[in-house]
């Protein structure tokens, strides 16, 4: 599994007035969504492409576009909605599915509760988003799920990573014959006991929406 944090200048100042406690809901939406557009650029590095011919003004040229099938984006509910406009700002094409996932506070395991997923996966990348690497549980959960579908190529987009989340990452993943990466725009120090990064950002569903 690779893991990349995204050494930028303006991802540390995003993610600053992201941590601060006094940042209010509309402003703490706006700069996630700035934030995970910066993240997705780093994320697509790999997307992959095929060559086409097109016709400048002065002369023939060749690029590339997108291959099919489309990679799809796969926020995980609730959290994940937050980072889903920022992500298909810079891949419009994508296709978009939706994964609900719960995590129990007392055993902080995490189960499906709405799928929203093409059936067949196979040939597919798949850009999971996920505000909070904490435990690691929901993610791995998500990636494998994806991968019994036929996904082929994972790269998983968060806020914030724990280092506990990311071990468990590798060991929940260990043998999986597919390329997993993790973009985040941070590895902070560690998890609480109530499983909360520290020194983190809160919680990141109440953040962007409130407490319901």
């Amino acid at each position: 599994m690779r893991v990349h944090v995204a050494d930028h200048p303006l991802v540390a100042h995003k993610l600053t007035t992201l941590r601060d406690e006094r940042t209010d809901s509309p402003t703490f939406r706006r700069l996630a969504d700035e934030l995970v557009t910066l993240l997705a650029y780093e994320a697509t590095r790999d997307v992959r492409v095929v060559p086409v011919e097109v016709r400048t003004p002065v002369s023939p040229a060749t690029g590339v576009r997108l291959s099919s099938p489309k990679p799809l984006v796969v926020p995980i509910l609730r959290a994940g909605l937050g980072m889903l406009d920022g992500m298909v700002r810079l891949l419009p094409t994508a296709e978009v599915g939706f994964l609900g996932m719960v995590r129990d506070e007392q055993t902080l395991t995490a189960t499906t509760y709405a799928t929203r997923l093409p059936d067949d996966l196979h040939g597919r990348q798949c850009y999971v988003l996920d505000p909070m690497l904490a435990t690691g549980g929901t993610l791995a959960a998500a990636i494998r799920f994806l991968v019994e579908r036929g996904a082929d190529d994972i790269t998983a987009i968060c806020l914030l990573s724990a280092p506990e989340g990311i071990e468990r990452l590798e060991r929940d993943l260990e043998g999986l014959d597919v390329p997993v990466s993790v973009v985040t725009a941070a590895v902070d120090e560690r998890l609480n006991e109530l499983g909360y990064i520290v020194p983190g950002l809160g919680d990141a569903g109440d953040r962007l929406y409130g407490v319901v």
